[in-house]
């Protein structure tokens, strides 16, 4: 049964900084990529992030140069490294895991979420 749990999340004033973590277990976790994803209220669901089996990465254009994503296949665990936080970024933040990055968004694994509120 594949597994992802999510953790990190918090408030922090404008400017701060947090790291997400997505621990996954279940599946080979390296033949996965992983992405975050996030939600705001009365919004869709957004993906902030994503890498690929390889290392290759992509970011939404909003977090570009402030997030920062990575894995470590040895612990299969992903990150979401996130500086410069705005009050836009304010959502719960969920991992998920797919074999292609473009295909991430349909998955059946998903965390259950971790909330990132971001104060001004």
């Amino acid at each position: 049964q594949v597994r992802l749990v999510e953790s990190g999340g918090g408030l922090v004033q404008v400017g701060g900084s947090l790291r997400l973590s997505c621990a996954a277990s279940g599946l080979t976790f390296g033949s996965y990529a992983l992405g975050w994803y996030r939600q705001a209220p009365g919004k869709e669901r957004e993906r902030v992030a994503a890498i690929g089996s390889g290392g290759s990465t992509n970011y939404a254009d909003s977090v570009k140069g402030r997030f920062t994503i990575s894995r470590d296949n040895a612990e299969n665990t992903v990150y979401l490294q996130m500086n410069s936080l705005k009050p836009d970024d304010t959502a719960v933040y969920y991992c998920a895991a797919d074999r292609r990055i473009a295909t991430m968004r349909s998955s059946d694994y998903w965390g259950r979420g971790t909330q990132v509120t971001v104060s001004s």
